[in-house]
């Protein structure tokens, strides 16, 4: 992609016998969301650590606006901010001197430090916890702070890995909200998530990576819409009536059905119409369902339908 703000081709990275990454193509146009989506140890932060010049790709090559980040790294770090999963702040340091640190490090003009570290405590709704101990934060105020941090040199590309990762849903909204606030002014940014709701708010565009591939590609409406039209949900009273249930409906769906505990879903093209259709086959078979639900298809299904496995299901590992 011509004028593309970040541009990876055939990106491949091991680690001993383990491939990491196993080529990874992508391109993202400035000023948007990319969502690279899927579940710890799919290859996501390892892409993200290969773009912002932490580690050397094996094979592949990768530019952040027009610099090659084997080849000028420099270029590239001036150019980007990051904030990965866990906040990478000073917690001895107040925050208005982690962010007056960041500052000097990224050599912004010293009549400017003050002030730009001031502008972000507000905007990041700090500057009452300005002038205390990090230690003394709470999770949210401490990932805002690193997000604060990442943004002091005002870098027109920014990278989040995971970056609402264990926080409480309000804090989690919030910072959903600056991110949008970032965007809408201009700034491109790649995002890694396992929350398929963040991915469905944030991103323009979505990458599934999964095993260190990327298996599917478009706006989150582009994958849901190539799943179906409508989800049906049938749950069951025990787990063998579920299992007969899910034989029975095999021939309904655009795909087969799926169980999740007692309830069996159906992905299909026309929802009222087939599930008509499937509630005659589980009469037919005696089944009888407790409950019904139609929906439209969200991301999880999507995650689910390409990998066979939830987005989560790798988190423990």
């Amino acid at each position: 992609m011509e004028n593309a703000a970040i541009v990876a081709s055939g990106l491949v990275k091991r680690f001993g016998d383990v491939p990491a990454l196993d080529g990874i193509d992508l391109a993202v146009p400035p000023g948007t969301v990319f969502g690279l989506l899927g579940p710890n140890g799919a290859g996501k932060t390892t892409t993200v650590r290969i773009l912002t010049t932490i580690l050397r790709p094996d094979a592949g090559e990768a530019r952040v606006l027009g610099h090659d980040v084997v080849a000028d790294p420099e270029a590239v770090r001036n150019s980007i901010g990051l904030a990965g999963q866990y906040a990478a702040v000073d917690e001895n340091l107040t925050g208005a001197e982690n962010l007056r640190l960041v500052g000097k490090l990224t050599h912004l003009p010293r009549p400017l430090i003050r002030e730009r570290a001031a502008e972000l405590l507000e905007r990041f709704d700090l500057s009452a916890a300005a002038n205390r101990p990090v230690k003394t934060y709470s999770g949210g105020m401490r990932r805002r702070l690193d997000l604060a941090a990442s943004l002091v040199h005002r870098p027109p590309v920014l990278f989040l890995d995971e970056p609402t990762t264990g926080l409480d849903p309000r804090s989690r909204s919030d910072l959903w909200a600056v991110i949008e606030d970032l965007v809408a002014e201009g700034t491109t940014v790649l995002l890694t998530t396992q929350y398929l709701e963040e991915a469905d708010r944030l991103a323009d565009q979505l990458a599934v990576v999964d095993h260190g591939r990327i298996i599917a590609q478009g706006t989150p409406g582009e994958l849901k819409a190539g799943l179906g039209s409508t989800v049906i949900e049938i749950g069951m009273p025990g787990e063998g009536s579920a299992l007969m249930a899910l034989q029975a409906l095999v021939p309904l769906g655009v795909m087969p059905p799926t169980l999740d505990g007692t309830t069996v879903k159906l992905t299909v093209a026309d929802g009222p119409s087939v599930l008509l259709d499937a509630l005659r086959a589980l009469d037919t078979e005696g089944i009888a369902p407790t409950g019904v639900t139609l929906r439209e298809p969200s991301l999880d299904d999507v995650f689910l339908s390409l990998t066979g496995h939830a987005a989560v299901e790798e988190s423990a590992a």
